[in-house]
């Protein structure tokens, strides 16, 4: 059983976002890139079931869809123990361009699973996982908090309202993940490090797509408001506050 595991290049959630002149793009330098946490812990996941000799997974691969400059992250994911990765040599312009792609790369090696965080932590679209189902045309789950395999089947489970909800697909399928695919993502090691600069990366080039959005503009958010401090002995002023003012109580 293969997997695939799709990744994306986002900054880390420290830096400090600018924008160019006329807010219509984003300032990538100085910008501290990482893998989107979502899919960090998806890659951890995938990467402890290929350890499970029971599991029958023989290997992990990383999908990415982005220019060269992204491949320090890929190549992290790599340190961090996937067997090889696949970059399809592209600007992603949005979800449906991003999953297109994808979609294209990954059908040409015959993954058993594969596996989408949930979103990403830049623009949260939440799209390109049940997209790349579509454009495979096989079935995906989404919202899985976890995977097990289970006589050579995969097997999710979902939060529901009142418990939970195990569901076995066949294969190919693609897994949506969110927070609890794993407990921590997992660190590379040294070792890791040093074998990851000759692991190999595919690089394949895009498919005829078009790009259904256009970004108009970036703004940033309203500043919040200065705090308020209340004379720890007047009570009274800062449930008034909270009634009139947050609306919180």
């Amino acid at each position: 059983m293969k997997i695939v595991v799709c990744i994306s290049n986002v900054p880390d959630t420290t830096t400090r976002i600018k924008f160019l002149e006329g807010n219509a793009s984003i300032d990538t330098s100085g910008i501290q890139w990482v893998i989107n946490p979502w899919d960090e812990l998806s890659l951890t996941r995938a990467l402890e079931l290929r350890d499970d000799p029971a599991s029958g997974v023989k290997t992990v691969t990383v999908a990415h869809a982005g220019p060269a400059s992204s491949e320090p992250t890929i190549r992290k994911a790599l340190a961090i123990g996937a067997d090889d990765a696949i970059r399809v040599n592209c600007e992603p312009a949005d979800a449906f361009f991003t999953a297109s792609q994808l979609a294209a790369a990954i059908s040409k090696e015959g993954f058993d699973i594969i596996i989408c965080g949930i979103e990403s932590s830049d623009f949260n679209g939440s799209a390109v996982g049940g997209m790349i189902s579509e454009f495979l045309g096989i079935p995906s789950v989404s919202s899985v908090s976890g995977l097990s395999i289970e006589n050579g089947a995969p097997v999710f489970t979902r939060e529901i309202d009142g418990g939970r909800e195990s569901l076995k697909v066949p294969v190919p399928c693609v897994a949506i993940v969110q927070k609890g695919i794993a407990k921590e993502p997992r660190i590379a090691s040294m070792r890791g490090i040093m074998a990851a600069r000759t692991k190999p990366v595919r690089v394949y080039e895009t498919v005829d797509t078009d790009c259904l959005t256009e970004i108009a503009g970036f703004e940033k958010p309203a500043p919040g408001a200065a705090c308020k401090y209340i004379d720890p002995d007047d009570p009274a002023r800062l449930i008034e506050l909270l009634q009139n003012e947050a609306r919180v109580i």
